[in-house]
């Protein structure tokens, strides 16, 4: 009889902490509502103010979100907006990547400072040259003998090779810091 009484007991204590656990979590400021922006722009730039707002060192005086924000309109306009044809070359790929209006502004603003980091990786050489609306990238192993670094640089293509290297997010930062950026038009 004990032990019925006892599971009973036991089974109201924990219905009682599950639903109040509940309860809370429904109350608690960060659990009840969205946590993503909507966009990806506004996301990326509300992530740089809220470093910066916890950086007592920040000098609000120099910071500029408008050119960071102009740089997420370039990204934009070649990720999504850009024609690109890419053909396979010994040892990787060469891609043309070209648009009209914005876009090749933002093609050369992108794509050329982007192949000096891929050429400082050391598995990678890469190069751009001008071509009619935008550029031609080029990327091989430097071992060209190396079958599976030529094979990821024509897996990631264009768009996988653009996210290579991982500066982005520290660029992001620097740019709206106002900081100078070598090799870069914005």
């Amino acid at each position: 009889m004990w032990r019925a009484a006892s599971v009973v007991t036991l089974g109201v204590v924990l219905t009682g902490a599950v639903l109040a656990r509940t309860v809370i979590a429904q109350h608690q400021p960060h659990g009840a509502g969205p946590t993503m922006p909507g966009q990806d722009a506004f996301g990326a730039i509300a992530e740089i103010v809220r470093i910066l707002d916890a950086d007592p060192a920040t000098d609000w005086s120099r910071v500029d979100l408008e050119r960071l924000r102009q740089h997420l309109i370039d990204m934009h306009e070649v990720v999504l907006r850009s024609s690109v044809k890419p053909t396979s070359i010994p040892g990787g790929l060469a891609v043309e990547v070209t648009g009209t209006g914005r876009t090749v502004g933002a093609i050369r603003a992108m794509v050329v400072p982007h192949a000096v980091e891929l050429d400082r990786m050391p598995s990678l050489a890469a190069k751009t040259e001008p071509v009619t609306g935008g550029v031609r990238l080029t990327v091989v192993a430097r071992k060209a003998d190396d079958p599976k670094v030529v094979a990821r640089i024509r897996g990631l293509g264009f768009a996988g090779l653009m996210t290579e290297g991982a500066h982005h997010q520290a660029h992001h930062l620097a740019m709206a810091k106002g900081a100078a950026l070598a090799g870069h038009a914005h």
